[in-house]
């Protein structure tokens, strides 16, 4: 392993353990990130002795500063591109009721022992006599090459002992696209319910790592699998299912749901849009209804599935600021394109969805295009082709009309000036009239003819020009 230890800063912590004459071992993700070929900034360093006095003089030598975090027995320092942290090797004990561990100092094969899963349990020695050399106590090595995510010890306790790991072994599973172990994935179904003593936080950075994974159905998969969805993101799981009534049933909207997310994740890695994904069809239960002579309908799905997404936000500690109005904006959104690539699509209709989508049309049109989940060909291959159609009108609208982020040319500080009135139900009706005039074609979207209908508009309801408004 020496020829992956060539940068300097593992000379210098080899130097400073032969100093102060302690074993010190990267460990962990670094390690694994070598074996899967993937560049690491991230470098965890255990060392036999006091971590945060170790770290102390690597940074001394690096003329870099130290962040110490003595409730943790860690210290951390920045150099160049590398972030390094630096802990004394440790055993560890749980209370039933907490995920918080009772901490002693240990040995490295403690401190293997207390690691997740085998592939982070990996470690490099880094003293002068051993340098390079892979300790390896768990075939961690071997789990890499299976593409197996395995717990060191037995994955009750594993699991038990901090429940988080069971969201941390269907993230690197959907990060890593590896399959998780029988015996683990047994644990995870059994231990479940203690996942209720993780701070919502901590389960949805998870999540998301989840979802931001190249094919988030893995991930999703596995937690609804195992129970732990249900527990966590109970509006998901209600998609799942198909009712039948007369012969006819529906598709089944959870696997959908994973399927257009699949289907976004590659082309964006946008996170929010991901989400939207998530949402768009999270209303369908409740507005499920079978009509004799029709079949199923969602009716309004859109409507309420927006309604539920500041709840669904909150409920799971997701940013309440302008992300919620995208992903909310999305779901409301997400039908119209759809209506639009199956009928002859008008000027006005584009105009009216650029007015609403704004500076999110595309992620918009991203969205209804992963929503074609079909198996059929023909249907697909229709759908994409009336889609591109849509597109092309949306740009060759857009340049000519320029809704997207539609100011009204005439505001209403322009409407009580002419007629001498206050602001009111009477200023509403002549900009309403002004913008809908716009969409529809009527006028073009410029000042002096929007000032012409605001005139006739004002005469029609009885108003008298006062005072005249330059073009």
């Amino acid at each position: 392993m020496k020829q992956h230890l060539q940068h300097p800063v593992f000379q210098i912590i080899s130097n400073v353990a032969s100093g102060k004459q302690v074993q010190a071992f990267v460990i962990g993700g670094y390690v694994r990130d070598l074996f899967l070929k993937r560049l690491s900034a991230d470098i965890d360093v255990v060392v036999l002795g006091n971590g945060i006095a170790f770290a102390e003089e690597v940074a001394q030598k690096l003329k870099v500063k130290v962040s110490v975090f003595k409730n943790f027995g860690t210290a951390s320092l920045k150099y160049k591109n590398l972030d390094l942290e630096f802990v004394g090797a440790r055993k560890e004990s749980y209370r039933a009721e907490s995920r918080k561990p009772i901490v002693e100092d240990g040995t490295l094969e403690d401190d293997q022992n207390r690691r997740d899963f085998t592939i982070n349990a990996l470690a490099i020695a880094l003293n002068e006599e051993d340098f390079g050399e892979l300790i390896d106590p768990f075939q961690g090595v071997n789990d890499l090459e299976n593409k197996l995510i395995r717990t060191p010890l037995d994955a009750e306790i594993t699991f038990s002992d901090d429940p988080l790991r069971m969201m941390r072994a269907v993230r690197f599973a959907a990060q890593l696209s590896f399959t998780i172990d029988p015996a683990a994935l047994e644990a995870i179904k059994t231990n479940r319910e203690r996942i209720k003593i993780v701070s919502q936080e901590r389960i949805t950075d998870e999540l998301n790592k989840i979802i931001a994974s190249p094919k988030p159905s893995v991930g999703f998969n596995y937690l609804f699998d195992t129970g732990l969805l249900q527990l966590i993101f109970p509006q998901m799981v209600v998609l799942q299912g198909v009712e039948i009534v007369n012969g006819q049933g529906h598709k089944d909207n959870f696997y959908h749901t994973l399927q257009v997310l699949d289907n976004i994740s590659e082309n964006t890695t946008d996170l929010w849009l991901r989400w939207a994904a998530i949402l768009h069809d999270i209303a369908k239960p409740a507005t499920k209804r079978f009509e004799p002579g029709h079949g199923w309908t969602f009716h309004g799905h859109e409507d309420k599935g927006a309604r539920m997404v500041p709840k669904i936000f909150a409920q799971l500690k997701l940013p309440l600021n302008e992300k919620l109005k995208l992903v909310q904006k999305l779901v409301q959104l997400h039908m119209r394109p759809i209506v639009l690539a199956q009928e002859i699509v008008t000027d006005s209709a584009v105009r009216r969805l650029l007015f609403d989508a704004g500076d999110d049309i595309e992620g918009l049109m991203l969205l209804c295009n992963a929503d074609v989940t079909t198996k059929n060909e023909y249907k697909v291959k229709k759908y994409r082709n009336n889609f591109e159609r849509v597109k092309q009108k949306l740009k060759d609208v857009e340049e000519r009309d320029r809704i997207r982020n539609w100011q009204p040319p005439v505001s209403g500080e322009d409407i009580m000036e002419t007629f001498g009135i206050k602001a009111g139900r009477e200023v509403g009706i002549i900009k309403s009239s002004i913008r809908d005039a716009i969409l529809e074609g009527e006028i073009f979207n410029s000042r002096p003819e929007a000032l012409k209908l605001m005139i006739k508009k004002g005469e029609d309801i009885g108003l008298k020009v006062v005072a005249k408004i330059l073009n």
